[in-house]
């Protein structure tokens, strides 16, 4: 392939503001899909945990033809929380699409992975995405994105960025908002730009061989295949290389396998050149950074630098009476191996064993990262605890106790704005910018960590579900004091049993409930929230008694409030310390440590 009709670009944006939908149009007005085939909707999100919340959780390979050239598309997860990946698969790119929504402008996310993106002196062009929204405010937006690449310090030769409007759902683009749509419904303009815009690949095919695995996937036929940019040199099946590791320890090894990426699909192919995008096969403990290059004149990549991980949780094999009842992998060697392999394709992430436990003490960055692992881990059969999040301390030269601190933003109708910078207020944040548009309030905070631990839940609760809020690492700062995320006690099970309807109906006025009746119970488990700051020990097995006189009309009917059913997000934000998640692939419990005593 001709290394200058090639392009490698990044696709970045907040979360939910139209990449893998764009990708999605790229690939469709390409020419690559036969007019009558199926092709599903965000084409690039293959997990299943993807489809259902509507995220991209893992960075994506892709590529399409444009007239002449091939473009490599990469579409990067919005969130955060995965900004590993982010991170590593830039060092692919040699420039970025920058999707920002009509309507919202710049948010937390978009300002963390432009920052990314700049970082690695990429062109970036601006894509105005969703013009077709009915409050859209497009001339806003690029004057927003303009202020924030001030901000970030961008060269001017970046500042100068190309702009392109498009609607990724209606499936046009253009370059005006003055131009017709109707001559517009392909996404030309937006490949026009990626071509015009974005450089062809550096690097000379006659230099030793240097390619930087980025990301990792897996076959359940080649094994581990990494993925990466040729960036010297060329490349062949059963071409004698060396991989140079993290540890600096140089291994030979032999590629058995090479493949392009078309759309969305692999396809096999004998030698690739400098520029390409490829997956390799031939290595089985292939890691993310390692560079693969020639065995007479080893070169290796600088190593890709990830920002530390600021949550942590522990992992610990289930001991309650209900172990091993739905779980197909229950030891802690189960666990740690399955920790290993994720460790291997997620740089982001880090685990140690527990010094005083039997588990692992899991390090990531954020309460998303960990609890999609977790969520994957049930999925896949297996069955564990989890301890609360806790936020990673450091120290400072001086002695200072440190903490991470969160950029929040969030986005509120005006009647509610007091009741969340009061709640805000009482968790340590400071507000930093305020603004006002149509009813809406924009509010900018800077918070410890720990005080947005479990808070989603609350700020639902106080902006009646209308409320938006998103959070980006933003930096170590002095420990704010002490934080009390949930005042109220739970509603802790007396003894084993099965929950009986009319026990529930008389507990219901104690509190929330957390169950249906039918349900099997052992002792210690949380069904619960009290009303008041203690834990209340209950029976909800404790049926009506019975006696032999009877009257028309004396059983009153029993009336149970539908139960507060909480996701697992919900649960690992709700726990405090001395209580655990208990996940399997069948039931989330919540539960009081072992060796609490209860007392009736």
């Amino acid at each position: 392939m001709e290394q200058a009709k090639i392009r490698n670009v990044a696709i970045i944006a907040h979360v939910d503001h139209g990449k893998t939908t764009l990708v999605d149009q790229l690939f469709k007005h390409s020419g690559m899909f036969r007019d009558n085939q199926q092709v599903s909707e965000r084409l690039m999100d293959s997990m299943d945990l993807e489809r259902e919340r509507g995220i991209t959780i893992t960075a994506k390979n892709g590529s399409y033809q444009y007239k002449d050239f091939w473009i490599n598309i990469i579409d990067t997860p919005g969130h955060a929380d995965f900004g590993g990946q982010v991170e590593r698969v830039l060092r692919m790119a040699d420039g970025a699409l920058l999707l920002v929504d009509a309507q919202e402008g710049p948010m937390p996310q978009t300002y963390f992975v432009l920052k990314k993106a700049l970082q690695n002196h990429l062109p970036v062009i601006v894509v105005i995405n969703k013009i077709d929204k009915p409050a859209a405010r497009c001339d806003w937006v690029v004057d927003q994105v303009f202020d924030l690449f001030v901000k970030l310090n961008a060269p001017d030769n970046i500042l100068d960025f190309a702009v392109v409007y498009a609607s990724a759902k209606g499936g046009y683009s253009m370059l005006s908002l003055e131009d017709d749509i109707e001559t517009h419904r392909n996404m030309d303009s937006v490949s026009e730009m990626i071509v015009a815009h974005i450089p062809a690949p550096k690097g000379a095919s006659d230099q030793p061989l240097q390619m930087q695995v980025g990301t990792i996937e897996y076959s359940p036929y080649l094994g581990r295949l990494g993925i990466g940019k040729v960036v010297n040199g060329t490349m062949s099946i059963n071409q004698p290389i060396v991989v140079a590791r993290r540890d600096g320890s140089i291994k030979p090894v032999r590629i058995s396998k090479i493949f392009r990426f078309q759309s969305s699909e692999k396809v096999a192919v004998d030698t690739v050149g400098v520029g390409e995008i490829v997956a390799i096969a031939g290595m089985e403990d292939v890691t993310v950074g390692v560079t693969f290059t020639d065995p007479l004149d080893p070169r290796p990549l600088p190593l890709i630098t990830i920002d530390p991980p600021t949550i942590s949780m522990n992992f610990i094999p289930n001991d309650s009476p209900f172990a091993g009842r739905e779980g197909k992998f229950v030891t802690s060697r189960h666990i740690e191996e399955r920790l290993q392999r994720e460790a291997l394709a997620d740089v982001a992430l880090r685990y140690e064993s527990l010094s005083d436990a039997v588990g692992f003490k899991v390090s990531g960055r954020g309460e998303l990262h960990l609890s999609i692992l977790i969520e994957k881990m049930r999925r896949e059969g297996y069955e564990f605890q989890v301890t609360r999040p806790q936020v990673i301390m450091k120290e400072d030269e001086n002695g200072q106790l440190l903490e991470p601190y969160e950029r929040l933003s969030v986005d509120v109708d005006e009647l509610y704005q007091g009741a969340v910078i009061e709640k805000l207020g009482k968790l340590k944040g400071q507000m930093e910018e305020m603004t006002t548009a149509n009813g809406m309030v924009r509010l900018v905070f800077v918070i410890p960590t720990r005080g947005l631990l479990g808070y989603r839940s609350q700020f639902m609760t106080d902006t009646k579900g209308m409320g938006i809020m998103n959070y980006v690492f933003h930096e170590y700062g002095p420990y704010a004091g002490d934080i009390v995320n949930r005042v109220n006690g739970v509603l802790v099970v007396k003894e084993p049993c099965t929950a009986v309807a009319y026990a529930l109906f008389n507990l219901q006025e104690r509190g929330r409930l957390f169950i249906n009746p039918g349900v099997a119970l052992y002792q210690g488990q949380i069904i619960g929230e009290h009303c008041r700051s203690v834990d209340l020990v209950v029976n909800p097995a404790k049926g009506k008694k019975l006696t032999n006189m009877r009257a028309s009309g004396s059983d009153e009917a029993v009336i149970l409030t539908p139960p507060v059913l909480m996701s697992l997000e919900d649960c690992i934000a709700y726990i405090n310390d001395d209580e655990l998640v208990e996940v399997t692939p069948e039931s989330i419990r919540l539960r009081k440590k072992g060796g609490v005593k209860l007392k009736a």
